[in-house]
């Protein structure tokens, strides 16, 4: 809930604010936090295909809830809800912004070393959830740790 409640003020913030405004430079131009909509995935691919990202999302919100249940580790707790808040923040913005259900435009807003998204796609939130939560549990897969608590003992 934390993730989601936070990306929606971050969201609701940029776009009342920054959006009719100039970008904010924070630490030293290292990110700048401006106002972009993407109705694609990252990099905006797939802008034709928008409706194909909230049906994505449902399934994958409804696969972490089967997998959080039996979820004991506190490791897997947490890359497990980061990449299920970062589902759920963009899919929000997939059901509830313009142009529509099912076709909405993320609203992203950090840009790293430029105000104009130059140098890597602008993102928010929500994606950074996602990304560190993917990150976690690809770490914790690959070094044996299992949901249930256990490791996995590689027999030499």
């Amino acid at each position: 809930m934390a993730i989601i409640a936070i990306d929606v003020a971050v969201k609701q913030w940029t776009t009342s604010t920054v959006a009719h405004g100039d970008p904010v430079k924070l630490f030293g131009g290292l990110i700048y936090v401006i106002y972009t909509r993407n109705g694609g995935a990252a990099f905006s691919m797939l802008e034709e295909h928008t409706w194909i990202f909230p049906l994505v999302a449902l399934g994958v919100i409804a696969w972490l809830f089967w997998m959080i249940k039996g979820t004991v580790s506190t490791a897997w707790a947490v890359a497990l809800g980061l990449v299920l808040g970062g589902a759920a923040g963009n899919l929000g913005d997939r059901l509830f912004r313009a142009p529509g259900p099912f076709r909405g435009h993320v609203v992203d807003m950090f840009s790293f070393l430029d105000d104009h998204a130059g140098h890597f796609p602008v993102f928010n939130i929500a994606d950074s959830a996602l990304t560190v939560g993917v990150a976690l549990a690809i770490l914790l897969e690959f070094t044996g740790r299992r949901r249930d608590g256990t490791r996995v003992t590689r027999d030499a």
